[in-house]
């Protein structure tokens, strides 16, 4: 179909939402993080110095997001992935759904079932394969104490997300390893229990480290507590009027995309 385009959703795992050493203030670079309007909805950020040194929230936090991945391997789940187009009149044009489950085997081999999964009406953009490797593989976002080399942290300062106190650290990628994939975004971390809460970012090129926010919008990523104790995603949304070509010659098209994921039911395996 003339003029359809290929979508390369870049979903962060997520929202979702990391971090490390700060970088020096010279060695920042266009390419660094750019504080959304939306990082702003909580409120105002107070830029004080925390209570403890950043260097330390960074520790607690990474090794809490390795008992996260540790704790998140021995869950099921349901993921329902949604992308959506809109009119000029806002009204929704088209839709893609899948929603899977995230199980085990007998053998106790992690597994991912489609259960859900009507035809797609999109007309305007498709949605790819790859593109759903990034909804599978990289969300949600973990830094772990074995990942958090990769990154660099700057301290933002202290922000209310509803009700959690939280610090708020920009992370962006260290290496530039080719063909690699880093986060590169905002992260805001429980001031009391020195969890990620709340991820706000996007899925960045090692090679380049260049992004096109016209084509990718950040990703905020929601978490929830689950047995009283580690943060689990919750839900996963970003929403955006894109330019993407039209394919004639240099003519554009500004399509508003919403994509969203909500993770549910889960539940602690037996195996």
């Amino acid at each position: 179909m003339e003029g359809k385009i290929q979508l390369r959703v870049q979903w962060n795992t997520a929202i979702l939402l990391a971090a490390l050493l700060a970088l020096p203030a010279a060695a920042q670079s266009k390419d660094s993080y750019t504080p959304s309007p939306l990082d702003s909805a909580f409120g105002p950020i107070d830029p004080s110095a925390p209570a403890i040194a950043p260097e330390q929230i960074i520790r607690q936090f990474a090794a809490h997001e390795s008992e996260f991945q540790q704790a998140l391997n021995r869950y099921s789940w349901r993921r329902d992935a949604r992308v959506q187009t809109f009119d000029s009149d806002n009204n929704v044009d088209g839709e893609y759904n899948e929603v899977d489950l995230i199980t085990f085997d007998s053998t106790g081999k992690r597994m991912e079932k489609v259960v859900y999964a009507p035809q797609s009406t999109l007309q305007r953009i498709t949605i790819s394969p790859s593109d759903m490797q990034e909804i599978q593989n990289r969300n949600p976002f973990v830094l772990t104490t074995g990942s958090i080399g990769q990154y660099s942290v700057k301290y933002a300062g202290k922000q209310k997300v509803d009700e959690i106190d939280c610090y708020v650290f920009d992370v962006g990628p260290r290496l530039a390893e080719k063909k690699h994939r880093y986060f590169e975004g905002r992260v805001w971390v429980d001031a009391t229990g020195l969890q990620i809460v709340l991820t706000r970012g996007l899925m960045v090129s090692g090679a380049t480290r260049k992004h096109d926010p016209e084509l990718h919008p950040p990703l905020t990523t929601w978490r929830r507590q689950v047995g009283g104790g580690n943060w689990f995603p919750a839900f996963t949304k970003a929403e955006g009027t894109m330019r993407f070509p039209a394919g004639t010659g240099h003519l554009t098209q500004n399509i508003r995309i919403r994509y969203a994921i909500k993770y549910t039911g889960y539940k602690l395996s037996s195996q």
